[in-house]
């Protein structure tokens, strides 16, 4: 399939070298002339705009950092105009539900799928990445065997706007499951138990968790949240902005949260 990227960084370049070992023609936006060599080391086509990387696609896949950063590449940027009627665009970034629903509103004639991806760079190089994803039946169908390529389980979690519902859930969770670890952690502190002794210790215990293996792996929750915690942040700031404008708050998943900022700092 003729496959559309915009967004190969830290996890999108491993998505691009699925799709190529996969057999997909993959053409990807290098901004540089350095990313465009390095696309092209691994059998990608590298352009050098976002029309160029829609044009003659299938399906474009969208990977970019944030909410913001998806409306300026397929509004401002001109992505949704300049795809061939009848193809597919896969929004992979964590979003707003309402920006997918504002950018399905102008693409007449396109597919609009959302596909919000748990897992990290070594998850999508291995074939693994969880893909929660939102769309039509037909169109969730048409786009599976790429979706496949790199993503198991690809999981259809309901109509457009569902993916990035279920992952900003799972996201919140996710966070509020950090900052439980960094309490007890302090906890453990207070008790006079090294964090490195609790680490290995509850791994094998009623809190084991996957949670706790990821932070453990990284020696301490500190040491976890300076690899995570930009994109964990970044994902806490679109659920509290949706649950505001539901008139509501993320409740008790809130206070343990506000503990990751805690962690950071010691």
């Amino acid at each position: 399939m003729r496959v559309g990227f915009v967004g190969a960084g830290r996890m999108g370049r491993p998505i691009v070298s699925r799709l190529l070992t996969a057999g997909h023609d993959v053409q990807v936006l290098g901004r540089t002339a350095e990313k465009r060599c390095e696309l092209e080391k691994l059998g990608a086509r590298a352009v050098r705009d976002v029309a160029e990387a829609a044009a003659l696609a299938d399906i474009v896949l969208l990977c970019v950092f944030t909410d913001q950063q998806v409306r300026e590449v397929c509004l401002d940027g001109g992505l949704l105009s300049a795809m061939p009627s009848g193809a597919a665009l896969v929004v992979h970034t964590t979003a707003s539900p309402k920006t997918i629903d504002a950018l399905a509103a102008i693409a007449d004639g396109l597919d609009v799928i959302d596909a919000a991806i748990s897992g990290g760079p070594h998850d999508a190089a291995a074939g693994r990445l969880t893909l929660f994803v939102g769309g039509a039946d037909d169109a969730v169908t048409r786009v599976r065997p790429v979706l496949s390529s790199y993503g198991d389980p690809v999981l259809h979690v309901g109509p457009r706007g569902s993916g990035q519902k279920v992952k900003l859930v799972n996201n919140a969770l996710f966070a509020g499951h950090i900052g439980l670890l960094a309490e007890a952690m302090r906890l453990g502190e207070r008790l006079g138990v090294p964090e490195s002794t609790l680490l290995r210790a509850l791994a094998h215990g009623s809190a084991a968790s996957r949670v706790l293996n990821l932070v453990a792996a990284g020696g301490s929750v500190a040491s976890f949240l300076d690899v995570a915690g930009e994109f964990v942040n970044k994902d806490v700031a679109v659920v509290r902005g949706i649950s505001e404008e539901l008139g509501s708050d993320l409740g008790a998943l809130e206070e343990v949260i506000q503990s990751i900022d805690v962690a950071k700092r010691v």
